[in-house]
Parts: C-alpha cells; sequence; structure tokens
C-alpha cells in the first residue's frame, strides 16, 4: 500500500511541474503584424508605390528592429530605429519603384530581437501598368474644322 501512494504522490508532483512550465509567463519581446502581404492591384506607370506594415510589441520587454532587407533595390523599406515599448505599435514603410511595368512580387525580410518569429517576411504584390503612349499631335493642313477656307 506504501508504494502505491508513492507512486501515486509522484504522479501527482511530476503533472503538477508539468501544468507550472505550461503556464509560464514568456518574457521578452514579441512582434505581431497585422498583415504581411500587401496587394498594390493595377498601379499605373511611375504611381504610387507606398504602403505600411503595422506591427505592435506584444511582449513585455521593448522590441528592436533591425535593418529590413529587401529582395531588390526596386524595394525599399524605412523602420523605426528606437526600441517599441510593450504595447506600442509602429509601422514598416515600403516604397517600390513603379518605373518598369509587369508584375510586382518582392519581400522586405524584418529581423527584430523577438523571442519567437524573431524574423518575418512581408511582400508586396500587384502589377504595373504599361507606360501610356504619347499621342502624336495632328497636322493642322487648314481644312479642318473652323478653318477659314478660300472659295473663290
Amino acid at each position: 500500500m506504501k508504494k502505491v501512494v508513492f507512486l501515486l504522490g509522484i504522479v501527482l508532483l511530476m503533472a503538477g511541474v508539468a501544468k507550472a512550465q505550461t503556464s509560464e509567463v514568456q518574457n521578452g519581446p514579441e512582434i505581431s503584424f497585422e498583415k504581411t502581404v500587401h496587394d498594390y492591384g493595377n498601379v499605373p506607370y511611375n504611381g504610387n508605390g507606398e504602403c505600411e506594415f503595422r506591427f505592435t510589441n506584444t511582449g513585455n520587454e521593448p522590441l528592436l528592429v533591425q535593418k529590413p532587407k529587401s529582395s531588390c533595390g526596386c524595394t525599399i523599406p524605412s523602420w523605426p530605429k528606437e526600441p517599441i515599448l510593450p504595447g506600442e505599435s509602429e509601422v514598416i514603410k515600403v516604397t517600390y519603384k513603379t518605373n518598369r511595368p509587369g508584375i510586382i512580387n518582392k519581400t522586405v525580410t524584418v529581423t527584430s530581437n523577438a523571442t519567437k518569429n524573431s524574423t518575418v517576411v512581408l511582400r508586396i504584390k500587384g502589377t504595373v501598368m504599361d507606360q501610356p503612349s504619347e499621342a502624336m499631335p495632328e497636322k493642322q493642313n487648314g481644312f479642318g474644322a473652323g478653318s477659314p477656307v478660300n472659295n473663290n
């Protein structure tokens, strides 16, 4: 009987330790984005290629964002350089140069000191429309509407 009580005590003790470990509060900063994909849709040639990715520090320590890396030189990120305190929100601004027609499918990799998800990939997509063609001016030959006509 003593062995059964002893084993039962060990099992209950182990269960209590396991529960305490799972309910422990995770310390450190956490980064949570509202969205990780921005769809421009159809953008005019040389149109506005700016967008923002809002995030919040959902942790309990200051969050530091390191320099984001873009997948090409046509995608330029800007980010907060100061620590983001717990509960505060900030934005990472991304500017895509819309001077080349075609499909947009680029990424910006954000690295931070977050304890989970310290690296987050943001994606922009859409299509830059073709450059509008310039209309050639029409030659005025004097016989168009509103032109004086000499009927001698």
